[in-house]
């Protein structure tokens, strides 16, 4: 009688062993199950796929600056550029005949506008303003994101206010309202409040409806965690240099999976439409869990630290970067993800065009 891994083969006759060359004809199973049936052409490959990856699934972050007609590459992340408002314009025309439904917007904020209560949040000409409103002018059709923190427009680098060197949550929520109104009334679809201050979703919320924009939706990065993988996008923000301590007191500990489920379920009580997993990769885990227990939109980040590495990976020829990309964001759909921010988008995008 013929034993593989230690067990008799009439043992084993309703499951579908490894099998590797062409057996002896002692050894040949009457196998009526063959797993690799469905596998052995592209068409069936296709057809029995779990997941699939659309344009439908992504969201493009651009980073926004000053100026004219410009474009100034970020050295940590390959292939990323931060836009002069006119060519964010040139790119959400870009966008919306690549058929990415969203785009969300960061700005990198001139030092000299930057102070202690991050006051350049709430100027309605800011950069952020300003795009949303040229954007919206030329590409009406395309959804706009924002996100609504501190971070970008203060002078040490946090998301909220700071006193004593420590971070005040009900003072920053007021201020982050405001931030949002601002938004909103420039042409903003998304309000995505990125800061994890307890209470900021109903608050902005009550604020939204009380000015009459009630439509606008409000994506909360539901489960932020204190992560090392964000440092490439705090450079493209310009954070980097100004950021003074670390965020630890109010992003999530990356050890910690139930305190993910409390902070989404408070969001979705306080009114959350969307939600957000970030960063992406490492917290697939925290992705699963949230769109099982939960049954809402929910989005990854795949963050500038995820993306930075598959970039400097595949120029340095230690793996394949296109597949990478690929393999990498349908991780997140296989996770539970409705869709992702993902700096591939347009890359993505063209390709599925191209089919």
């Amino acid at each position: 009688m013929a034993v593989k891994f230690g067990r008799p083969l009439e043992a084993r006759t309703h499951l579908a062993p490894v099998v590797t060359g062409a057996p002896a004809d002692a050894d040949r199973l009457d196998l009526a199950v063959r797993m690799r049936r469905n596998r052995r052409n592209d068409w069936t490959r296709r057809m029995v796929r779990e997941n699939t990856l659309t344009t439908d699934d992504l969201i493009w972050p651009l980073f926004i600056m000053d100026g004219q007609n410009a474009r100034s590459p970020v050295p940590s992340m390959p292939g990323v550029e931060r836009l002069s408002v006119d060519q964010a314009v040139r790119e959400a025309v870009r966008a919306a005949e690549l058929k990415i439904p969203c785009l969300a917007l960061f700005p990198y904020t001139d030092p000299k506008l930057r102070d202690e209560t991050g006051s350049e949040a709430l100027n309605a000409d800011n950069l952020v303003c300003r795009t949303l409103r040229a954007i919206k002018k030329e590409v009406p059709d395309i959804g706009l994101l924002a996100d609504v923190a501190l971070d970008p427009f203060t002078s040490h680098g946090h998301d909220g206010l700071l006193k004593d060197g420590v971070i005040l949550n009900d003072e920053t929520v007021a201020v982050l309202v405001k931030q949002a109104l601002v938004q909103a009334e420039a042409g903003c679809d998304i309000i995505a409040p990125s800061d994890m201050m307890d209470g900021r979703i109903g608050a902005i919320r009550k604020g939204l409806d009380a000015a009459g924009f009630t439509n606008v939706s409000i994506m909360s990065y539901a489960a932020k965690y204190a992560s090392v993988f964000y440092g490439p996008f705090r450079d493209a923000v310009g954070s980097s240099k100004t950021l003074t301590g670390d965020k630890r007191s109010y992003q999530m500990d990356p050890a910690n999976t139930d305190e993910a489920i409390r902070e989404v379920a408070l969001d979705v009580a306080e009114g959350a439409d969307m939600l957000m997993v970030k960063p992406g990769l490492p917290y697939l885990d925290i992705i699963r869990r949230v769109k099982d227990t939960f049954a809402m939109p929910t989005y990854a980040y795949q963050v500038s630290g995820e993306y930075a590495m598959i970039q400097a990976a595949a120029q340095n020829g230690w793996l394949d970067g296109e597949r990478a990309m690929w393999e990498t964001l349908m991780a997140f759909k296989r996770a539970g993800a409705d869709g992702m921010l993902t700096y591939f988008a347009p890359r993505v995008a063209q390709a599925l065009k191209q089919g």
